[in-house]
């Protein structure tokens, strides 16, 4: 199975690799990266860009992190 693509947001993706939240620096250093079963990390699936996610799997894990905290 092939995922959609969207080119425009390929560089939306990359920024977020580099700013990643403390929730998803997180996860991706201590558990994901080394993993025995490969993750990509802001991967684009059509118009998305998902926090994480596991092709082998057919898995995405989102965090809702600080970038969601709303003061009301």
């Amino acid at each position: 199975m092939n995922l959609p693509k969207n080119s425009n947001r390929k560089s939306n993706a990359q920024n977020l690799r580099k700013s990643m939240t403390k929730e998803e620096r997180h996860l991706w250093y201590d558990f994901l990266k080394t993993y025995a079963v490969q993750f990509n990390h802001q991967k684009v699936i059509g118009n998305y860009i998902v926090d994480f996610y596991c092709d082998k799997a057919k898995l995405v894990i989102e965090i809702d992190g600080s970038q969601h905290y709303e003061d009301n």
